[in-house]
């Protein structure tokens, strides 16, 4: 099993049981027990766990995990946001939604628009299923354990011949030195794969995904045209992406 494997696995399991232990981790990945202490420890300094005598636990202040939790905060942020990436909207267009808390802020300000949207999220589909002016497709694909939307290859050969003027993105976290990360490998190929279907990227996620790291990097800034954010955006963030050459916009 690939490192990125094993370690997508063990957050999945702390997530589920708030706790790992080498030993069980050990059987269950089929690796040693030296093997899984070195992931735990690669994990640790991420910032995704906190270490303990045979073990792993959450770790008390992050906001990535539970990701539950971490859906369900600052969702004011989150609004403001969405509010101001459906001003980059005009009717008429043809939109994917990704998937996320703040993306479906974004399709509650939609349905009455006259607009066609892709979205691989089933509570975005739900939200938008009887909005009148609002064409709906769904790729497709099988969900995820803990996720609302669908991947796989379904998903992406459904997908091959479709194009959309532009693409909110959502994003579990975002670093200068990892770029745009999540924590599924299945998330990040369909990432990948929406990417490529649009003429314009916005990224769309509120101030806390900054300075974060998640397990796996889907892209680098560089395939973003504009960031959507709220204004709590540290100062730091604000120049360095303007030394990127990125717009951003404030949600208010």
């Amino acid at each position: 099993m690939h490192f990125v494997e094993r370690h997508e696995k063990i957050i999945q399991t702390l997530e589920k049981e708030k706790m790992v232990k080498v030993t069980e981790l050990s059987i269950s990945l089929n690796v040693t027990e030296k093997t899984v202490r070195q992931d735990l420890i690669v994990l640790e300094n991420k910032g995704l766990l906190k270490r303990i005598y045979g073990g792993a636990i959450l770790p008390e202040s992050t906001g990535m995990l539970p990701v539950e939790k971490r859906q369900a905060s600052f969702l004011y942020e989150k609004k403001l946001a969405a509010k101001a990436a459906a001003e980059r909207i005009e009717e008429e267009d043809t939109i994917f939604l990704d998937g996320g808390s703040t993306m479906l802020e974004l399709a509650k300000l939609l349905i009455h628009r006259k607009i066609t949207v892709l979205t691989n999220d089933i509570k975005i589909a739900h939200t938008l299923i009887g909005a009148e002016k609002v064409q709906l497709i769904m790729p497709g694909g099988g969900r995820i354990p803990g996720s609302a939307s669908l991947f796989g290859p379904i998903a992406e050969e459904a997908m091959q011949k479709l194009r959309v003027k532009k693409l909110f993105l959502g994003t579990t976290a975002a670093d200068l030195s990892n770029g745009l990360t999540v924590f599924s490998h299945a998330q990040a190929e369909y990432k990948k794969r929406i990417i490529r279907l649009a003429d314009y990227v916005a990224l769309v996620t509120d101030h806390t995904k900054f300075g974060q790291t998640a397990l796996i990097q889907y892209a680098d800034f560089d395939i973003l045209d504009e960031v959507i954010t709220n204004n709590e955006l540290p100062e730091a963030w604000k120049k360095d992406l303007g030394r990127m050459g990125i717009p951003v916009c404030y949600g208010k």
